[in-house]
């Protein structure tokens, strides 16, 4: 597809954004229309104002109000159509943008995990606030000075032939080469503004990294690195800035250089028509001013190419969002609450740019009320099985059953309801203590949320805060210790109350008195619900009713702790380690 193809398609889908609100559309071309209107005809009144009012007779004197009446009424006239436009124009704008955003978040939430695997936040951020602000430049406003300009330079020229149309004759010279720096600085700015989306995308993550990682770049002395690299981009920016000004103004002094040999001549020739007498001096001022004034909107059109590229080139990132394929949701069966019963068979999962799978035919079945730990070391697949049972990702090959179901069958929303999943990577939101509880739920409930809370030992330094349970968080609970946040993470799976759970080394952030508190109120959770454990310290799921033991995407052993401990496997060798690190890391100094 040609470069101009892509640009009219962008283009049009852009229009189809603003289709729906075509009566301020209407409202404010009318209002456009009519200043254009006005300001032309103002021009146009020159000509009576000196060849009539200027006069020194009796009639002109008899009939001077006239004029200024007329100049006093059409001021009012372009004083409601201005205002009427810039409303209209205004309100258009923020409206669009209003829906462009609402429909790309809406979008986000619809996009499947392997979609943010391999986007930026920044970027992602970037698209939304500062891409969706260009795409106006393209649309509304473009089309705003589009129509403006357009109606005035036309209603000018219209002025400048009723004038004399033999002077007007010459302007015409100036179009070819209005049209032909229009077509070069074209392509050079969309190239420009390409390059000014992507890096504008790359400051928002380098800043969203810096800022939220402050901490580990304070410890490991990242900020001169992070330094560098924002001024890197910075500076990147602040080039295609120049650049972009520098492709305009050169695109905008070409077209007035035109002008200005198009104003000697006509200027020269004017002047010979005059001294004639084929042109009276009304004439002769009405159509200099008129030919002065259309630089402006020609001007005005010009510069809207830049506007125009920019635009686009946002546009191509914003519906490049837009055009994502959401999650696949094709199941039709509906899901109340699940018995838990889960059956994996010759499951084959591998990630997009990974050799090997992850997961390399794995079989396992768990009961209903089952509790299963998951262990092995590091990139042994774990959180890549844990991750397939929510259908975060789709298997490559084999199957996973709920009650006898694949999960592809079950409607998607109803699917997840089914599931708890409490973190070692804790998300919270800056929202209130009891909103980040009762996640999810369109009615909360504030006896569940204490009692969720009382059961995660979450309820005492809760109720500490200054405002309880209403007190606002910040971002991510950064006002909270590691193991509070843990904690509020599992009274919120405690609040969902739902069948199967997943706990993802849900306490890895707590010492050891609040790690006792909380293991208690997860074994307590964890009766008559199907339970999936990834843990490293294996102390925490001695009690669990069958251990898995994975190694490279396989499972290579399978039950009760006692039973592992006594085949002397691979089992039997991680618990002798972690053993043998606990007792040294406890035992004295030697003197």
């Amino acid at each position: 597809m040609s470069n101009r193809t892509t640009s009219r398609t962008l283009y049009f889908r852009i229009l189809q954004q603003i289709k729906p609100y075509w009566g301020m559309v209407v409202m404010s071309m009318v209002g456009l229309a009519v200043s254009a209107g006005v300001d032309a005809a103002l021009t146009r009144l020159l000509q009576p104002l000196v060849d009539h009012n200027l006069r020194a007779d009796s009639l002109a004197r008899r009939d001077a109000w006239i004029l200024p009446a007329i100049i006093l009424g059409m001021a009012v006239l372009r004083l409601v159509s201005n205002f009427s436009s810039d409303y209209a124009s205004a309100w258009l704008s923020s409206r669009v943008m209003h829906d462009l955003r609402e429909s790309m978040f809406a979008r986000f939430m619809q996009l499947p995990v392997k979609f943010f695997d391999k986007s930026s936040v920044g970027v992602l951020v970037s698209r939304v606030t500062y891409d969706v602000n260009q795409i106006m430049e393209a649309g509304v406003q473009v089309l705003t000075v589009l129509v403006r300009d357009s109606m005035l330079a036309v209603f000018l020229l219209g002025v400048m032939l009723y004038t004399d149309w033999k002077l007007t004759l010459l302007c015409v010279i100036l179009l070819p080469g209005v049209a032909l720096s229009i077509r070069i600085v074209g392509k050079r700015q969309r190239k420009l503004s390409r390059a000014t989306q992507s890096s504008m995308g790359e400051m928002t993550s380098i800043l969203d990294e810096s800022i939220s990682g402050q901490r580990i770049v304070k410890v490991f002395g990242g900020g001169k690195y992070e330094i560098g690299r924002f001024f890197t981009v910075n500076n990147r920016v602040r080039s295609l800035a120049v650049k972009r000004a520098a492709t305009s103004s050169t695109n905008s002094g070409l077209i007035m250089f035109l002008i200005g040999i198009t104003l000697a001549a006509i200027i020269y020739y004017a002047s010979l028509r005059a001294q004639a007498g084929v042109l009276t001096a009304g004439s002769f001022v009405s159509f200099m001013v008129a030919m002065m004034a259309l630089q402006t909107p020609i001007k005005n059109i010009t510069k809207i190419n830049e506007s125009l590229h920019r635009g686009l080139a946002a546009a191509e990132s914003v519906f490049a969002v837009l055009d994502e394929e959401p999650e696949t949701d094709a199941g039709a069966q509906a899901l109340d609450r699940a018995r838990g019963e889960l059956d994996i068979e010759d499951l084959v999962f591998q990630y997009n740019d990974e050799n090997r799978p992850a997961l390399d035919h794995v079989s396992l079945t768990v009961a209903p009320g089952e509790s299963v730990a998951l262990v092995g070391s590091s990139g042994s697949g774990k959180t890549t099985l844990a991750n397939l049972l929510p259908r975060f990702y789709d298997p490559t090959s084999g199957s996973i059953k709920l009650d006898g179901v694949k999960l592809s069958d079950y409607k998607l929303l109803d699917l997840r309801r089914q599931f708890a999943m409490v973190s070692q990577d804790v998300v919270l939101f800056n929202d209130t203590v009891a909103a980040n509880i009762a996640y999810g739920d369109a009615n909360p409930s504030r006896e569940r949320v204490l009692a969720a809370a009382e059961a995660a030992f979450a309820r005492d330094f809760v109720e500490a805060m200054p405002e309880g349970f209403d007190s606002i968080l910040g971002e991510n609970g950064v006002r909270l210790s590691g193991g509070q946040r843990q904690r509020l993470a599992i009274a919120r799976a405690i609040y969902k109350d739902a069948p199967i759970l997943i706990l993802d080394e849900a306490t890895s952030a707590l010492d050891t008195e609040s790690e006792r508190k909380v293991q208690a109120a997860l074994e307590n959770l964890m009766k008559n619900r199907t339970t999936i454990v990834i843990a490293h310290r294996l102390s925490t799921i001695e009690n669990v009713d069958r251990i898995v033991v994975m190694q490279h995407g396989k499972i290579i052993e399978s039950g009760h702790h006692s039973e592992l401990i006594t085949k002397g496997g691979q089992y039997t060798h991680m618990h002798a380690a972690q053993f043998a690190g606990d007792e040294s890391s406890h035992s004295p100094a030697q003197p």
